[in-house]
């Protein structure tokens, strides 16, 4: 029985590391980009675009998960002008089953619809579903990356250049992807001209194969900072810890990055920072307020003038008000003339 258990322990052991370990073996050395606290910081305004605070926000760095940000873009705007759909069925291939590093662990020939795999991508942060995607748009991942540099030169990423889909460091023979923190703010400002984004860039958690897979999201501003409602957070060592967040309040919405960190907690903390700042930093609208209507005044009624009948009926009182002024008189004539008739007839 011990050596059942045993066996079966090592199976588990080869099904969670077999994705990883190759992988890892066979990464290329790259110089490591990390400071402490962190690399490079900035914050901007996301109406006017106007930098608010920055700190290095030129130094070269690696995005690592942050790529998928222009996955995300790319494919949103593709569904925007109709050439793809959420209920567009995505299937896993054998080369994206092989992807390391965070995954939903997609077995070759898995359909999923393409909005839960864009859910998938930003909340779980999925490598091989960045792959799946990839081939799924553009026919290969290479594909994809030359659409991710088309669109980065058009929105003037002019310090990044993409070598993957997913983030991962390079392997043997390939280079890292590259970014700034500047690069990185004008890609979250044109994400946020597409609120679509929001529901999975603000999602903290979501269910993955019929439930079977939960998925939770990295970026822990969620929830702890007002307003705040994505987008990202990236991380490999040689990278250190990165993020890209945003947050509105009131109709006012600020764009924090922060990269290189080399502490997860001190990311956090700059970017709760540059957020806090830049709120206190202008006069926010008052709120909206809520307006409740206020309870009609009830007819007056006096013990001449009959009440007001319902729904618009007329009253049953035939003498009242008005009417009244009218019917006397005329009563007290016709009395008077029959009075005189009657003298008349008598005479």
């Amino acid at each position: 029985m011990r050596d059942k258990f045993r066996k079966v322990a090592v199976w588990v052991l080869v099904l969670i590391w077999s994705p990883v370990l190759p992988a890892a073996a066979a990464r290329a050395p790259i110089a490591p980009r990390v400071a402490e606290p962190y690399l490079s910081a900035l914050t901007i305004n996301a109406e006017s675009g106007e930098v608010v605070f920055e700190e290095k926000a030129d130094a070269p760095a690696y995005p690592a998960s942050l790529v998928k940000l222009m996955m995300l873009l790319i494919i949103q705007e593709k569904i925007e002008a109709g050439t793809l759909r959420l209920t567009d069925q995505v299937r896993a291939t054998a080369a994206a089953a092989r992807i390391g590093g965070s995954q939903v662990y997609l077995a070759e020939g898995e359909v999923f619809s393409l909005e839960d795999m864009l859910y998938a991508l930003i909340i779980q942060s999925a490598n091989d579903v960045a792959a799946a995607l990839a081939i799924h748009v553009a026919g290969s991942p290479e594909g994809f990356v030359s659409l991710m540099n088309r669109r980065a030169a058009e929105l003037d990423m002019a310090d990044t250049v993409f070598h993957s889909v997913h983030g991962l460091p390079p392997g043997q023979g390939q280079e890292p992807d590259v970014t700034t923190a500047r690069d990185l703010a004008r890609l979250a400002l044109e994400l946020t001209r597409h609120p679509e984004i929001f529901r999975y860039t603000s999602a903290t958690f979501q269910p993955f194969r019929d439930g079977q897979f939960e998925m939770r999201s990295h970026n822990r501003l969620l929830g702890d900072v007002e307003g705040c409602d994505g987008l990202k957070t990236g991380y490999f060592r040689a990278g250190g810890y990165s993020i890209v967040a945003t947050a509105r309040r009131r109709g006012v919405r600020f764009i924090a990055v922060v990269m290189g960190a080399r502490e997860r907690k001190a990311r956090d903390a700059k970017a709760r920072e540059l957020l806090a700042t830049a709120f206190s930093s202008v006069v926010l609208p008052p709120p909206t307020p809520v307006t409740t209507p206020s309870p009609r005044p009830a007819a007056a009624s006096s013990s001449l003038t009959p009440a007001a009948a319902k729904d618009g009926a007329p009253s049953s009182c035939p003498v009242g008000g008005k009417t009244a002024l009218i019917i006397i008189p005329v009563l007290l004539a016709t009395a008077v003339i029959s009075y005189l008739l009657g003298r008349r007839r008598r005479g």
